[in-house]
């Protein structure tokens, strides 16, 4: 039941993130801008400046709206959900992006659902006269209805959410977040974080300000490489070999996701994640020092790049403060309980392989309670959450290892709910299996616990080569 609501709240995070991510350059651009010609940026430009408050107040938000509305119902949602958003953006004094981000999928949800009433009872000939008029009438009654009642709302509530923000912030105790992010993350659902909540707060404090601290609450990369750094020095076994490599993905590539099977793999772990959070949080507070747009991926590059003037020593700092404290606490743990993990890390790693010798037909007979899966496999899907970070290394990787063997098979990355109907396997990280099995249909699954050396990786490389040799 439990891991059931958290996929469920894992599809809702992806959902969002299929919102956010599409865009992310349209976000980040204007960061650049905001950082540079804003009066207190690198380089102030009057007219330069000017681009800033449409871009955020129309732009951004129109993006979202027909990303969001795309995703509920392709091209014909997209345009419903900016329809009905910009009746929320006129007239509003703050980025409506949370309005966005409730609009157009609901704006789409409405159009489809006409659609489907009326699929059937459309006379030949005339469907291009209804589908064009029933997109402009529904269109502009969503628009007076959000210009004159959604928007207010939500406004009001947006008004609500930021008081209670700032008494936070006020109180100094903003930290105390990592109590939330840390444990949320590595249970898949830092996009619901990040894009559901940060985001759209610090795009809205960035307007003001030019910069905000809720860009970094989450995703600074200083925690993750102090665990990793850890297990690089004082792991044992695939734990340390690994490490190395998930350094380099984690803290230079952005993708967040290489540390948390490190975590899940020790669970008392978790305490240094939150330590080292709340150590940078705090350490960029003292400094009052933010981003200019959210960091997407989560890279010391994007980090650097979107650094304000004046901001850098502050933003260097949090990420090394929390990369230090992550790391001490780490390795004391390591060093005092090293041996039993690493040997139940090493007694499971012997068990896949004996089950591998145990017979070949492992993966054509089971897996995962569903039916037998003896067809050629041509087309593999690698899904993640948000269908970029961790499932496009993972299929590059696999797909290198295939080719290394002479063996072309189509192996392609996708956000878990954008798996084409027409793939064979699906590949995804063990702890989003329950929300891949909620759209995958009948499709084989597997699992993974580490992306960059699983022996299920390795039993499926040997089921293939099998079956090319047949």
């Amino acid at each position: 039941m439990q891991s059931n609501v958290r996929a469920k709240i894992q599809a809702f995070g992806g959902f969002l993130t299929a919102m956010v991510i599409p865009n992310m350059g349209a976000f980040i651009a204007w960061g650049f801008i905001t950082a540079l010609f804003i009066p207190t940026g690198w380089i102030p430009n009057e007219q330069f400046n000017k681009l800033v408050g449409p871009m955020v107040s129309t732009l951004l938000p129109l993006l979202l709206a027909y990303a969001g509305g795309k995703l509920i119902y392709d091209t014909r949602g997209g345009i419903a959900g900016t329809i009905g958003t910009i009746g929320l953006i006129v007239g509003a004094n703050i980025p409506m992006f949370l309005g966005a981000m409730i609009m157009g999928p609901l704006s789409a949800y409405i159009i489809k659902k006409f659609d489907g009433m009326i699929e059937d009872k459309i006379p030949t000939g005339f469907e291009m006269l209804v589908n064009n008029f029933s997109l402009g009438i529904i269109g502009f009654i969503l628009c007076l209805l959000a210009n004159s009642f959604i928007g207010p709302a939500v406004q009001e509530a947006n008004n609500i959410i930021s008081i209670a923000i700032k008494a936070l912030v006020s109180t100094g105790i903003l930290p105390i977040l990592a109590l939330i992010n840390e444990p949320a993350k590595v249970l898949f659902l830092n996009n619901v974080i990040d894009q559901g909540v940060y985001y759209p707060l610090g795009m809205q404090d960035a307007l003001n300000t030019g910069k905000s601290i809720y860009f970094m609450v989450a995703s600074n990369p200083g925690a993750g490489l102090g665990l990793l750094l850890a297990y690089a020095v004082f792991g044992q076994g695939a734990s340390k070999s690994t490490a190395p490599g998930a350094i380099i993905i984690h803290f230079f590539g952005g993708i967040h996701e290489m540390y948390f099977p490190y975590v899940l793999m020790k669970p008392i772990t978790i305490i240094s994640m939150i330590c080292g959070s709340a150590c940078g949080i705090f350490t960029f507070q003292l400094f009052g020092v933010g981003l200019a747009a959210g960091p997407s991926p989560g890279s010391i590059f994007a980090y650097l790049a979107l650094t304000p003037k004046g901001n850098f020593l502050g933003v260097i700092a949090g990420v090394l403060v929390a990369a230090i404290v992550s790391f001490v606490i780490t390795s004391f743990i390591l060093k005092v309980s090293k041996a039993n993990n690493d040997e139940e890390l090493n007694a499971s790693m012997i068990q896949s392989k004996a089950m591998k010798q145990e017979g070949k037909d492992l993966f054509n007979s089971v897996t995962t309670g569903k039916n037998s899966f003896n067809n050629k496999i041509s087309f593999i899907a690698y899904a993640c959450d948000a269908g970029m970070g961790s499932s496009a290394m993972g299929a590059s990787l696999l797909k290198k290892k295939l080719a290394k063997m002479g063996i072309d098979i189509k192996v392609e990355h996708f956000a878990i709910e954008k798996v084409p109907e027409n793939v064979d396997l699906i590949v995804t990280h063990k702890n989003l299996y329950d929300r891949a099995k909620m759209v995958s249909g009948n499709k084989e699954i597997i699992t993974i616990e580490n992306y960059l050396k699983d022996t299920n990786i390795d039993m499926l490389i040997e089921r293939i080569k099998q079956e090319n040799n047949k």
